[in-house]
């Protein structure tokens, strides 16, 4: 029976043992807005300092997790298109509210520029390279829809070249910095593109991103799963520590890094970690079901979402702080990120992937990583 009093009496500690992160994240929360500034304030040592770093990134990668997590229950109960809208949205939302925390509360102009290109290669070159190799290694070789890649491939590669290259070159602006005329039309521009790729994806030719022609959707049930309301309650409450801890973390980290004589991209790399963990462990597991078009659905997406969304955001808000952003990469990362975009297009050419491009794209990974300390 639903109003069965013992079932009433279990639901608050069932709940409370299915969202234990929301205690841990608004607990690290309230011990931060109260010790904080002590903690913080004297720029901790060594020791502590990276004692407190661990335990933020600790907290905030649980919580974004569980935004996912609550984000991918919605798109369950919601179906296409609503589901792909709120799953994109939801990630991209971590994104934009981190990096907002992190440029109003710093002063790094080029960390927007840092976060996108680290997402850039964490998902082109280290997670995909994973999924390729984890799925050709179980079955030999993996199917995906042309189409579909065709269609992610054919936005990325502009859009990055529009954000992250084209800085470098223009001339009322240039030195990775657009002039606000610049700025503004490449935040209309992404956003229109974004809005009618999602148009194609969601409606007009959603048989592009599934594994054969036409796929019937799987009816699904779960008793675990919420209601609408209340889903949406808790992938907001979780979303809220992740905003919040945001300040503390970019001091913690700009501190370590500046203080320890490491490289400033490591920032970045370290928000683009916590941002992607979750749907690139769901891409890596999907590629091992042999749901070789999911995990490309989901990888690729998450890039053409950072690109089409993320940089809008970051420059509205650079034109609306004064803040300078600075896009434009080193002519170094300019050939690295070539090169990867050149290696995805050999990599889906011909509509199957085997181990051999799995190890290309995590030796791009590698180059990454050995070029930030260079």
């Amino acid at each position: 029976m639903k109003n069965d009093p013992s079932e009433r009496q279990g639901f608050l500690p069932g709940l409370i043992r299915r969202e234990w992160v929301l205690l841990v994240g608004y607990g690290t929360t309230a011990a931060f807005l109260i010790k904080g500034h002590d903690w913080l304030g004297t720029n901790p040592g060594l020791g502590f300092g990276w004692l407190l770093f661990l335990w933020l990134f600790a907290v905030m990668l649980a919580a974004s997790f569980s935004v996912v997590r609550h984000a991918d229950h919605l798109a369950e109960i919601l179906r296409e298109p609503l589901g792909t809208i709120i799953l994109t949205l939801a990630v991209t939302s971590i994104e934009v509210m981190m990096i907002s925390a992190l440029m109003l509360n710093g002063n790094n102009p080029a960390l927007a520029r840092d976060t996108m290109f680290s997402v850039v290669m964490v998902v082109l070159g280290g997670l995909l390279g994973t999924a390729l190799l984890t799925g050709g290694l179980k079955f030999g070789e993996q199917n995906f829809n042309l189409k579909g890649v065709n269609s992610f491939l054919g936005l990325i590669l502009p859009l990055s070249v529009l954000s992250m290259v084209l800085p470098n070159f223009t001339r009322t602006g240039g030195d990775g910095i657009f002039s606000t005329l610049h700025a503004v039309s490449l935040i209309l521009l992404s956003l229109i593109i974004y809005g009618v790729f999602l148009a194609v994806q969601t409606m007009r030719h959603r048989e592009f991103f599934n594994e054969t022609d036409w796929e019937p959707e799987e009816p699904r049930h779960s008793v675990s799963h919420g209601s609408i309301a209340v889903e949406s309650v808790l992938l907001i409450l979780h979303l809220i520590p992740v905003v919040l801890l945001s300040k503390q973390l970019a001091h913690l980290l700009d501190y370590r890094v500046r203080g320890g004589g490491l490289p400033v991209e490591l920032v970045g790399l370290v928000v683009a970690i916590l941002i992607l963990a979750p749907e690139g462990l769901a891409a890596i597991k999907a590629s091992a079901r042999n749901q070789m078009q999911r995990s490309v659905n989901v990888l690729l997406g998450s890039v053409l979402a950072t690109i089409g969304l993320t940089v809008p955001a970051a420059l509205a808000i650079g034109i609306l702080s004064g803040k300078p952003i600075h896009l434009g990469l080193s002519p170094c990362y300019m050939t690295l990120l070539a090169v990867t975009l050149g290696s995805c297009f050999i990599t889906f050419g011909q509509g199957q992937t085997n181990i051999l491009q799995g190890f290309v794209h995590l030796l791009l990974f590698a180059a990454y990583i050995v070029l930030m300390f260079d």
